[in-house]
């Protein structure tokens, strides 16, 4: 390859609105890039390109590069486009350089900017920030707060307590020429001595990332905690990151702003606002609610200055996000005193900040209005150091209720999956994002619009749709094509359905703290409404992977807003859907009203190849973590077998079907395999599909196996024992198809196309292929299972094959019917726009498949879309 080999990348929204951080990630073709190989960055207007820095985050199994991350920090005027090539840069932009120093004791990270400690042990997360040499922040804790109930003798008590973050480790995970990353991990202790879960004083471990660019004035911070109380009696009450604010001169020159839904809350910890404030006074007012520092000769009218002197002054200011349509603006006095509502909104944009002479700092919450209870508050304001805290659950809201819903299980009428009852919070884990500004003046408002800009859309960079598809990222995926009628039909059905999901995530308000990013199962036409109360019917945690679509869309289409989408989904079920410890670590669970609350814990709900995409376009640490945990989730099996309804203790460690636990278990090995090159997973894969090959049938086989996690291998139990389709329709040819790639065994590929083609033959002629020993009553729901079947008939160039994918892809409603157009206006408890018949699984089945049919079997497609009730469908000849 040559050595000016390009890679094009464009912001997905626009390029920043301030200086930014930005980190991505790119694909490499096997042999395209040797490691060690230096890269360089370029942009695409000529001008100097910030230094880049750049790390291996997957390999080939040659030893190439598969997947590389970069980060660099960007400028306020950063070019509209970059690319990254093979060679040395040749020039870069000016910057300060970013310095880390580490001890025993600390960390010390200094931007060229702003600088911080971060002490290894203790409280703090933080101990100093500095502009300039003047200090603008000090200590920051992570704080908490537990509800304790209990009821004795009829009577319901509450008990609260306080705990602050308790550092256990400190890694300096990265450090370069663009940014350094520490990680910080521990737990909370109680303010008051034991209190906590086992008489230790400790609860909720937490996990935290800070990420420091050169020549920047923030600190990204990535927070996650983990639960790990009795929902029965520990309810966590508040939860959030406090900063202490150091306070300067006059309390007319100590500033704090909120963001509302468009414009800002601008006031000072004493304003000049008094009924006698007129004339120059009122221009005076005017300045300070501008932010300006007002001079102490300004306000120098004796009357004046007596009547602000005898004027109220205000310490503490909150504003609090109650719901997704409702916040309110409060500010009070002093401890002891009524808060007093200063505004109220529907959608706050997420940023406070509090400074006074020498400046301050901001802070920018992620999805703010969208996680609620959320709210931001400042305390202190009238003495030497104010207190800043970001709640990702506000104390003013009810406390976290993380009990199950119900006493009992409803398998039959609810399809809740298991008669035992294992609705446990124990393990499960929420991740929120913040950014910390280190501002050296109060900011303007147009300042202060453009930290809402970057909190809202941070900028990202990303590769082409077609260099995605170019390279081969993530498998077999079809990029839009509208060069036929019908071609341009399926790409209005695949964006309709997205159109549609955006829609009912607002109007069915699919927001909060532990609901936003997932998306509902199915749906009631009677009510109106999405199966919310219906077991297994409620919230879709990941069931027949709606995050591949909704990655696949944006690979192929580059759209931010899908891009968002996949993210917040992403968030979600690799953290509230998943167990991160305990009993069934690595394991997440199925569809259910309550998140956690089904019985079937299954190792295809946390799965690395749902959360991969993510990782690898954003070189995002968390999901490293999350996908770090699964890899030995196989082994949790033991203990919780996925087949026990149905097939009793024997001489196997535990059951597998190949799909979806084994396929399961397949992402999370590969995924081991090629971020570091881990031989055992490897094997693990390589035994696994040696067995298969061994059975009577290939991948037709079974499809239960025995399991043994510690040699990998699967033991055939019968041709016969259970339905097919989970095998093709919980992301098994989609991990799959990526790996014939790396294996590039033809064998492999061949069972994989021969099970596509078997799918959907008559009884008859699977007679004749396996001697009647498998019935056709074990293959059905036919939209679920088109990607195989397609790859089949592409691999065998097999006709008829195609055009029944075809038929069954183009007589579906989502082939048919505008999901956006069509909706029916319905009145429930305001008016909606609804579709009765729809559910997630089809829609992420029929979408996926499409996309998939579309690159391997687009000559097959027919020449116009389905007319409904037209019956056959007239297909364009193949040639094949």
């Amino acid at each position: 390859m040559s050595g000016t080999t390009k890679a094009c990348l464009r912001w997905l929204k626009e390029a920043p609105v301030l200086p930014a951080g930005v980190a991505w990630g790119m694909p490499w073709k096997e042999g395209e890039l040797r490691r060690g190989e230096e890269l360089a960055l370029e942009s695409g207007d000529g001008s100097a390109p910030p230094a880049l820095q750049s790390w291996p985050a997957a390999y080939w199994p040659d030893g190439s590069v598969k997947w590389t991350a970069h980060a660099a920090a960007f400028p306020a005027d950063a070019a509209a486009e970059y690319s990254v090539r093979r060679g040395s840069a040749r020039t870069m932009a000016a910057a300060p350089a970013l310095s880390v120093t580490e001890t025993e004791e600390h960390v010390d990270v200094d931007t060229g900017v702003i600088s911080f400690r971060v002490p290894k042990t203790g409280s703090a997360i933080i101990d100093g920030i500095f502009r300039n040499g003047v200090p603008i922040g000090g200590r920051a804790e992570l704080i908490a707060m537990r509800e304790t109930r209990s009821e004795l003798s009829g009577s319901r008590t509450y008990r609260q307590e306080r705990f602050r973050s308790r550092i256990a480790r400190v890694e300096l995970e990265q450090q370069g020429p663009a940014r350094a990353v520490l990680k910080l991990s521990g737990r909370h202790r109680a303010d008051d001595g034991p209190a906590g879960p086992a008489s230790t004083g400790e609860w909720l471990p937490f996990s935290l990332r800070l990420y420091a660019y050169a020549g920047l004035e923030t600190i990204r911070i990535v927070h996650t905690f983990f639960y790990d109380g009795n929902p029965s009696q520990d309810f966590v009450k508040g939860l959030g990151i406090r900063f202490s604010v150091p306070m300067r001169g006059p309390h007319y020159n100590r500033h704090v702003r909120f963001a509302g839904d468009s414009g800002f809350w601008s006031e000072a910890a004493k304003t000049l606002h008094t009924r006698r404030t007129k004339g120059p006074y009122l221009e005076l007012f005017e300045r300070q609610l501008r932010g300006e520092w007002l001079l102490e000769e300004q306000v120098n009218d004796g009357y004046f200055l007596g009547l602000l002197e005898e004027s109220a002054s205000w310490d503490s200011f909150k504003l609090t996000q109650h719901s997704a349509d409702s916040y309110r603006m409060l500010k009070r006095t002093k401890s002891g005193c009524s808060w007093v509502k200063a505004a109220e909104g529907r959608r706050a944009r997420g940023v406070v900040y509090a400074g006074s002479r020498g400046g301050g700092l901001a802070a920018t919450m992620r999805d703010f209005w969208r996680k609620h209870p959320s709210a931001l508050e400042v305390e202190g304001m009238l003495g030497a150091e104010a207190a800043l805290t970001a709640w990702f659950w506000s104390p003013d809201a009810p406390a976290m209720d993380m009990r199950h819903y119900d006493t009992e299980t409803h398998v039959e009428s609810s399809y809740e999956g298991a008669e035992e009852m294992r609705a446990t919070p124990y393990g499960v884990a929420n991740t929120n994002e913040l950014t910390l500004w280190g501002c050296a003046s109060t900011p303007t408002p147009e300042r202060l619009e453009r930290l809402a800009e970057h909190n809202e859309s941070p900028p990202q960079l990303a590769c082409e749709p077609e260099h995605f598809h170019r390279q081969g990222a993530f498998g077999i995926w079809s990029l839009p094509d509208r060069g036929t009628e019908a071609k341009a039909h399926l790409e209005r059905q695949l964006d309709g359905i997205i159109a549609f999901y955006q829609r009912e995530i607002e109007q069915r308000r699919w927001y909060g703290f532990w609901d936003y990013g997932d998306f509902m199962h199915s749906y009631d036409p009677a009510r109106h409404v999405w199966n919310y109360d219906l077991g297994g019917c409620a919230w879709q945690n990941t069931e027949l992977v709606p995050n591949m679509w909704l990655w696949l869309m944006f690979l192929r289409s580059g759209r931010e807003d899908i891009f968002r989408l996949a993210e917040a989904m992403t968030r979600h079920t690799s953290e509230v859907d998943v167990y991160h410890f305990g009993e069934y670590a690595g394991l997440g669970s199925r569809h259910n009203v309550v998140h956690w609350g089904c019985g079937c814990k299954e190792a295809r709900i946390s799965m690395a190849g749902l959360h991969r995409y993510y990782y690898y376009l954003t070189a995002d640490e968390r999901i490293g973590d999350m996908m770090e945990e699964v890899k030995d989730a196989d082994y949790t099996t033991v203990s919780l077998d996925p087949m026990r309804a149905y097939f009793p203790k024997d001489e196997h460690p535990t059951h597998a079907r190949v799909g979806p636990d084994w396929a399961a278990f397949s992402s999370n090995w590969m995924t081991r395999w090629e971020r570091f090159e881990d031989a055992a997973y490897r094997d693990k894969l390589l035994t696994g599909i040696a067995c298969i090959k061994q059975a009577s049938f290939g991948l037709i086989s079974g499809p239960t196996y025995g399991y043994d996690p510690q040699t990998g291998r699967l033991t055939p139990m019968g041709d016969d024992n259970w339905g097919r389709h989970l095998a093709v329709c919980m992301g098994g040819p989609q991990v799959w198809m990526e790996l014939a790639g790396m294996l590039k065994d033809p064998q492999w590929n061949e069972m994989m196309a021969d099970f596509g083609l078997f799918y959907h033959l008559p009884q008859e002629e699977k007679d004749d292929i396996t001697g009647g020993k498998i019935s056709a009553s074990s293959f059905g729901h036919p939209v679920l299972t088109l990607a195989l079947v397609a790859y089949g008939a592409s691999y065998r160039q097999e006709e008829r094959t195609a055009r029944l994918a075809w038929s069954f892809l183009m007589e579906h409603p989502f082939a048919t019917v505008d999901l956006v157009n069509d909706a029916q206006t319905v009145s429930y408890v305001r008016e909606l726009r609804e579709i009765d018949w729809m559910n997630t699984n089809e829609a992420s089945q029929w979408s996926l498949n499409a996309i998939i049919c579309l690159e391997l079997l687009g000559d097959a497609l027919p020449e116009r879309p389905a007319i409904p009730g037209s019956g056959a469908i007239m297909l364009k000849e193949s040639g094949r």
